[in-house]
């Protein structure tokens, strides 16, 4: 059973920088961040979409290292966001959590935008977010952008993800809509493409026939892991599995086994999100993402991955906006047999012996698993629906065909 969700991937380079951040939008995204911003004069300077989400590395108590992934929400606070008075600088400010700030200025030059510099910080003292950090404080981070131009009368996307790191945190930015300086208040119709989709674009333009990927070869079965994250002393979340990661870089695929004897995790648990991050030799980390939704079900909203391949190379990729592993809080999911989330077109986790909780752990072992409809008894219905509906509908054309050749031989009689 594969579940996809639409998202390309390509590994970004710094070069592509501009794109790092000027920020937004896929129209059905859920957790996207929203902003326009009016002048003095009431008319629309700037718009905005995007989403973003940071991952920090800081120092536990023990002089470990951790890492926690903090994900911006929707009802963030803009509050401080300015067009600016000389119509050549403007500014977004994204307020959220316990101390996180995040900044963003655009500057104008001549007849072309740019993005100027970025701005993080966080606080360390909130429990919460770093519940065993040995330092306690602010923590800032600032880079310079300024690299590509984007004409006033254009406004830049980039679905693509886009990943850069400063210092100890690692910066994710995708579906990116952004027009600042905006003209006459009249939002542009005609859009400026990054680096990276434009390279997609030109590829699907120039290919008159796709050529077929190689298929992997297959690799042997993951062994099953057990995984669990403490919040209080007690097991807040479970997970067993075996993992076998499908990744295409530079056209070719390959399978990596995860291995849980060479595998750490950790992880959060809040009231309605929860965290799983998996940490090995070959993996930079592996983060599954668990979300409520309707107050009564918990589901698998997202999976974040950072490989470091042994020639150097890196591979990066995340999704947020998957619906998987979908089952009532209270209970846990389970799936034996092989299921495949498909993270991005050059991504994709197989599954075999699958069952989580990550909510309403009790004394640290599942609850009653529902069964994913691979395992379920009805899975073997199907063909035996088919068979008896073709065979319905066989009859059907028998008893017609009987039918119509009595009436036209009473047809001759008659004659």
């Amino acid at each position: 059973m594969s579940r996809s969700c639409r998202l390309h991937l390509p590994l970004l380079s710094r070069g592509s920088a501009f794109a790092l951040l000027c920020l937004l939008l896929r129209t059905l995204e859920v957790d996207a961040l929203n902003l326009t911003l009016n002048n003095s004069h009431n008319a629309t300077c700037l718009r905005a979409q995007w989403q973003m989400n940071f991952t920090i590395e800081y120092e536990t108590l023990n002089h470990g290292l951790k890492n926690v992934t903090i994900q911006v929400p929707s009802n963030a606070s803009y509050s401080g966001s300015d067009c600016g008075t000389n119509d050549n600088i403007s500014q977004i400010k994204v307020q959220f959590g316990s101390g996180f700030f995040w900044t963003v200025n655009f500057i104008r030059e001549n007849s072309a935008y740019f993005i100027d510099v970025i701005s993080f910080s966080y606080d360390t003292s909130d429990n919460n977010a770093f519940p065993d950090a040995k330092e306690k404080g602010k923590v800032s981070t600032t880079f310079e952008v300024n690299t590509i131009g984007v004409p006033l009368d254009e406004f830049f996307r980039c679905r693509s993800v886009m990943t850069v790191t400063e210092r100890n945190v690692t910066h994710n930015y995708w579906d990116i809509l952004v027009q600042a300086f905006i003209q006459n208040n009249t939002i542009s119709t005609k859009e400026y493409l990054c680096d990276e989709d434009e390279s997609i674009v030109s590829t699907t333009a120039v290919t008159t026939m796709p050529v077929p990927t190689a298929k992997p070869i297959p690799k042997e079965r993951p062994y099953p892991g057990t995984y669990s994250v403490t919040s209080g002393g007690a097991v807040c979340l479970l997970a067993t599995m075996g993992l076998q990661l499908n990744i295409t870089k530079d056209e070719v695929t390959s399978l990596l086994n995860i291995n849980p004897n060479t595998t750490d995790c950790h992880g959060e648990c809040h009231k309605e999100s929860a965290t799983l991050r998996l940490n090995d030799s070959s993996n930079e980390y592996l983060e599954f993402l668990f979300a409520v939704k309707n107050g009564n079900r918990f589901y698998l909203k997202g999976v974040n991955v950072s490989l470091t391949f042994v020639n150097g190379s890196d591979f990066v990729a995340a999704n947020n906006n998957l619906n998987c592993w979908d089952a009532p809080i209270g209970s846990s999911y389970m799936c034996n047999k092989e299921d495949t989330i498909a993270v991005s077109d050059t991504f994709q986790i197989n599954t075999f012996d699958l069952r989580v909780q990550p909510f309403n752990v009790v004394e640290g072992k599942y609850s009653t698993a529902q069964e994913c409809f691979a395992d379920s008894d009805l899975n073997f219905l199907i063909p035996i629906a088919v068979g008896v509906a073709l065979g319905f509908l066989i009859i059907l054309v028998f008893i017609s065909y009987i039918i119509g050749r009595k009436k036209s031989h009473t047809g001759y009689q008659s004659v």
